[in-house]
């Protein structure tokens, strides 16, 4: 069991710093270009991964010493559901209005045709 310990820790610590370096934006990796880093990872099995943890990439504290799930939690809005955001709803009622316009539009030039047709077909009745 201790030996398949050896083996599988460092494999799992190997993908973490793989799957971390490949999620990273390019901007954020430091020291070298991504790709070498990805390379390091790979190429060097446990050195790789632990040099890419501390010194590859920028890593930020969450701001005012405060963790990411405390920062959203306090920080969350009043609304959960779409029908109770005020800014969407009117999103929607700004959306009917544009429907309801362009439904006008298109009512109207099908009434303007309509009448092109009338006063073709009565004008060659009249020819005839």
């Amino acid at each position: 069991m201790l030996r398949a310990l050896i083996y599988l820790l460092p494999l799992a610590l190997t993908i973490f710093a793989f799957i971390d370096c490949l999620n990273t934006p390019e901007d954020e990796a430091k020291h070298l270009p991504k790709i070498a880093w990805v390379f390091i990872i790979l190429l060097f099995w446990i050195v790789g991964p632990i040099v890419w943890l501390a010194a590859g990439k920028v890593r930020q504290g969450p701001a005012g010493g405060r963790t990411p799930s405390e920062w959203h939690r306090n920080h969350r809005q009043q609304w959960v559901a779409p029908d109770d955001n005020p800014d969407f709803l009117k999103s929607l009622k700004e959306e009917d209005r544009n429907d309801e316009a362009l439904l006008k539009d298109w009512e109207a030039d099908l009434r303007r045709r309509e009448e092109d047709l009338k006063r073709r077909e009565n004008g060659t009745e009249e020819a005839s």
